[in-house]
């Protein structure tokens, strides 16, 4: 996912091109597109252009972005981490960094084993991750 495409897509449902969504986008964009980043370091470097800019505008725009699928998001320690959408093709799930929040792909799932356990329930979403250390940090 680049900055254009997510543009496109902001377009495409309907969504202004806003200056904010522009630059969170330009900040997850010339970070590591495999890791995972904080809200707070995300405010941070926001609210260098925009000095006034609170957590609920960034978060708002940061549940904007993952809802059209240009962010994905996951929960570490009760904090609240965001990325650019992953560009591995098909379902897969991710190893995460504790330590760094670096992700790898895990191209296996096992809701196929979950649903045979829960004969006669509807599953309508599903999230698997893996956490622990990467190489470069252990």
């Amino acid at each position: 996912m680049n900055a254009n495409q997510a543009i496109g897509i902001l377009k495409e449902n309907g969504y202004k091109q806003t200056k904010q969504r522009e630059k969170l986008i330009q900040i997850f964009e010339a970070r590591q597109k495999d890791q995972y980043f904080p809200v707070k370091d995300i405010l941070e470097e926001f609210q260098d252009e925009f000095p006034g800019a609170s957590y609920n505008t960034v978060y708002r725009n940061l549940y904007t972005l993952e809802d059209l699928d240009i962010l994905e998001s996951t929960s570490l320690n009760g904090e609240q981490l965001f990325r650019l959408h992953c560009d591995t093709d098909g379902h897969h799930h991710h190893f995460i960094c504790t330590k760094c929040g670096r992700t790898k792909p895990v191209e296996i799932c096992a809701i196929e084993q979950v649903n045979s356990l829960l004969p006669g329930y509807v599953i309508e979403n599903h999230k698997f991750e893996v956490y622990g250390t990467c190489p470069e940090c252990k």
